[in-house]
């Protein structure tokens, strides 16, 4: 049975689904989400300050907050850089177009977030999409989605600085979010 974003809220509000029930909504499954680590923990921490600090009141930083994609859909990004909204999104979740930038940060769910979950971002239309490979000290970034692919796509490693496209002159050093 196919879960919608509307019974997934349902669940929630009446209790069958906690917080501490980790799970995210994807493609109308209700998915485990893997436990975070202290290092996944920590590269996030990090790169929500530099971005945070860096964006200012020029966009909204989220962590671990939804994105509503379609009817069946509201993953968890570990964070999303979003257009400022006068209400903050107290109405609604932000959708795909409020997006500036979604992060995935990946110590054991690489496959996932570089496989379905790029897929879906990239359905979706979410302008750009960074995998931070934790393990391998590495982000992957993707931008430019065209019919459900993203057409561009870059690996940076230690040593280069990355950009979110929304904010050129926002400049994050790969190397520090792993030291």
């Amino acid at each position: 049975m196919r879960i919608t974003i509307d019974r997934y809220q349902k669940m929630v509000a009446s209790g069958v689904l906690t917080p501490s029930d980790r799970v995210e909504l994807i493609e109308g499954e209700i998915l485990d989400m893997a436990p975070i680590g202290t290092r996944h923990a920590s590269v996030t921490r990090r790169l929500h300050k530099q971005l945070v600090l860096a964006v200012g009141d020029h966009a909204v930083v989220g962590a671990a907050n939804p994105v509503d994609l379609g009817d069946a859909s509201e993953p968890e990004p570990d964070l999303l850089v979003l257009r400022p909204q006068a209400d903050d999104y107290v109405r609604a979740h932000p959708q795909a177009r409020d997006v500036l930038l979604l992060v995935e940060v990946s110590d054991s769910s690489l496959a996932f977030d570089q496989g379905a979950k790029r897929a879906l971002y990239a359905k979706f239309g979410v302008s750009e999409y960074w995998v931070v490979d934790v393990n391998n000290r590495r982000i992957f970034a993707y931008a430019g989605p065209v019919q459900g692919t993203f057409q561009r796509t870059r690996e940076y490693v230690l040593g280069d600085t990355i950009s979110p496209q929304a904010f050129p002159n926002v400049n994050i050093i790969v190397g520090e979010l792993f030291s």
